[in-house]
């Protein structure tokens, strides 16, 4: 008789193979909230490009996540609500023009924003926002002048020093910045209501203490540039333009991310880029097909997360069982093999003698490969290497570029190398370090070195695995956690560290590995399962999230699999918690998984609650040789 897991097991393989687009990717949602569509509604508003079929439906999707209190919540257990996301989602639904102020749910909108401090309280990229769609008056300087882009690399602080997602978000809005540039049409929605003060600053008095150092070091470089003040001005707008266009993917985004997009729009317009422009149109069209429906409705993703999803189902479903020969496993493969990158991005500044080799996250990108989706894409593709030269060559190249952008301390960023400038963290944005550096972490490094260990013939004495381990093991935290960037949060980080450390050989009774098992264990739920709030993310320790959720509960497990030699009773009763939950459908099926954009928003990936109970299912049998028996 088939046993639940078993049963449970084949169910999610059926799902995914069922879901599999025509190209052989899969195209699940990448859900981060309503910020995107209320930017969207305000964008089309502001370009008097009325797709009234759009906007009814984000005014729709919008409304339906409002909570009771009038407020918008970045997580189910966020107390109260978000101060920023109500402000960007109530100023979404006015511009759409099927809400009024006098509406009830807008009135209980506006009570709550002024309540927590209003417009003047929001955050740095929600002001920058209302600042260009004319709700907020520009600062008489800006932190970041635009002279910035004239710097030479040689300098203690440069553009290159800024991490990619940084850059890309950042040049558009010096550009901006400079030209104090705002856009009202007529029919704007008027936000001064929502002031608390009379004179509302740009910058606290914290914030511009905070970044003055900073300020003046770069100050000092702009002023040995031998030109005269206009002339820096105008050169370093026209670098700035220059940078942006020469970073636009095929689709019309600047690098295939909704903010630096809608920001680029505008900085366009700045310039004297009329809205007719076709670079204009081919930016708003790009953004468009970034469009997906989730529960009837439409959202306007951050991004695509096309080539991240394959890479993990494909994988996932290997691991599970189907043959790398099988239809769905080689069409995805087939899908991977064509969005390796083969040009030169802005990586190179630091990685300057590596290859192309890379994979990008989303299905349009093409010059910003990451070490994530990377080393994922060769988890899906190494059982179809052997004996296939075309696969041969791009595993190598992949391996190469995997190898060359680990950072000098020894572990693994996400995009860029050695770029980890502690002066920018004093930018006045809301936990800066996340938007302008991309430093070592511990959930890029574990995985990174547990596909080395687990894919490739790298010997584990070598001087890059025994740094790695180095730099892995002093990050960990003292009750025995690592803290995980790009997942929630410090169990993601646990698991990606403590498999990381198995696979290239530390033994089950090392320090590290038996302070995180131990750690694991005390924080496991009585129904079996884990769960980690995005409080966490936020408070920088762990806060349980009060129930189990499924992929935290695969994330656990996982990590307990690869250190016992046995079914323990942890990991037992972590079994019976997925076939006995993987059907409900509860708010924690929804609850996000990811962090984004320094915290503005938290992503709900729809693929992750199948890929990881899959591959915990899998780990399961393969490590200990049997199933859960029906119990």
């Amino acid at each position: 008789m088939v046993n639940h897991t078993d049963a449970l097991t084949n169910k999610i393989i059926d799902i995914l193979c069922r879901e599999q687009s025509t190209d052989g990717s899969w195209d699940d949602p990448f859900d981060t909230g309503v910020k995107t569509d209320a930017y969207m509604i305000i964008l089309l508003r502001a370009l008097e490009i009325n797709d009234e079929d759009l906007i009814r439906g984000l005014t729709e999707r919008i409304l339906s996540k409002q909570e009771k209190n009038g407020a918008w919540k970045l997580f189910y257990d966020e107390p109260g609500g978000n101060l920023s996301y109500t402000v960007e989602a109530y100023y979404g639904l006015l511009c759409s023009g099927y809400i009024q102020k006098t509406d009830t749910r807008m009135r209980l909108a506006k009570s709550f924003i002024l309540k927590n401090g209003g417009l003047e309280k929001t955050e740095m990229l929600t002001r920058v926002m209302l600042a260009l769609t004319g709700q907020y008056k520009w600062p008489a300087f800006f932190p970041l002048p635009v002279e910035i882009m004239l710097l030479p690399l040689a300098f203690p602080v440069n553009l290159y020093d800024f991490s990619v997602f940084g850059r890309a978000n950042l040049v558009p809005i010096m550009i901006t910045a400079a030209k104090k540039y705002r856009k009202k049409i007529k029919g704007t929605p008027d936000l001064s209501d929502l002031y608390v003060s009379r004179a509302p600053e740009f910058f606290t008095t914290e914030e511009i203490r905070a970044f003055s150092g900073l300020f003046t070091l770069i100050d000092q470089g702009i002023k040995q540039i031998l030109l005269a003040p206009w002339q820096l001005r105008s050169f370093a707008i026209e670098r700035a333009k220059q940078y942006m266009l020469h970073h636009i993917e095929p689709d019309g985004t600047l690098y295939s991310y909704f903010s630096s997009t809608f920001l680029m729009i505008f900085a366009l317009l700045s310039l004297g880029y009329k809205k007719e422009d076709p670079l204009i149109q081919k930016a708003v069209t790009g953004l468009k097909e970034m469009k997906c429906t989730i529960d009837g409705l439409p959202h306007m993703q951050y991004t695509t997360a096309n080539v991240w999803n394959t890479a993990l189902i494909s994988y996932a479903l290997q691991k599970a069982g189907l043959s790398p020969d099988h239809r769905t496993v080689k069409r995805a493969n087939e899908y991977l093999l064509k969005k390796q990158h083969t040009k030169y991005g802005d990586w190179v500044f630091h990685n300057p003698n590596a290859l192309p080799g890379g994979w990008g996250f989303s299905d349009i990108n093409t010059i910003n490969p990451d070490v994530d989706d990377t080393t994922a894409a060769l988890r899906a593709l190494y059982a179809s290497v052997t004996g296939n030269t075309r696969m041969l060559s791009s595993w190598d190249r992949g391996i190469r570029w995997i190898l060359s952008m680990q950072n000098n301390d020894g572990g693994w960023p996400a995009f860029e190398k050695n770029t980890d400038h502690q002066l920018l963290n004093l930018l006045p944005f809301d936990r800066a370090n996340l938007i302008v550096s991309d430093p070592s972490c511990a959930d890029l490094t574990g995985r990174t070195i547990e596909f080395l260990g687990n894919y490739t013939r790298l010997p584990r004495q070598s001087r890059q695995m025994k740094a790695a381990v180095k730099w892995l093991i002093g990050d960990q935290r003292k009750d025995g956690s690592w803290y995980g960037r790009w997942g929630i949060c410090f169990i993601y980080g646990t698991w990606a560290a403590v498999t990381g450390l198995r696979a290239v050989g530390a033994d089950r009774n090392h320090p590290s590995i038996t302070k995180a098992v131990r750690w694991l264990k005390n924080i496991q739920n009585k129904d079996g399962g884990w769960g980690e709030s995005c409080k966490s993310d936020i408070q920088n320790q762990y806060v349980p999230l009060g129930k189990s959720h499924l992929t935290h509960t695969s994330w656990a497990l996982d990590a307990l699999i690869a250190v016992e030699n046995k079914p323990t009773p942890e990991i037992q009763s972590g079994i019976r918690y997925l076939s006995d939950s993987f059907d409900r459908r509860d708010w924690t099926w929804d609850y996000p998984v990811g962090q984004g954009m320094a915290a503005s928003f938290y992503i709900h990936y729809h693929s992750y609650n199948y890929i990881f109970p899959l591959l915990a299912l899998a780990h399961y049998r393969m490590k200990f040789g049997e199933t859960m028996q029906n119990r």
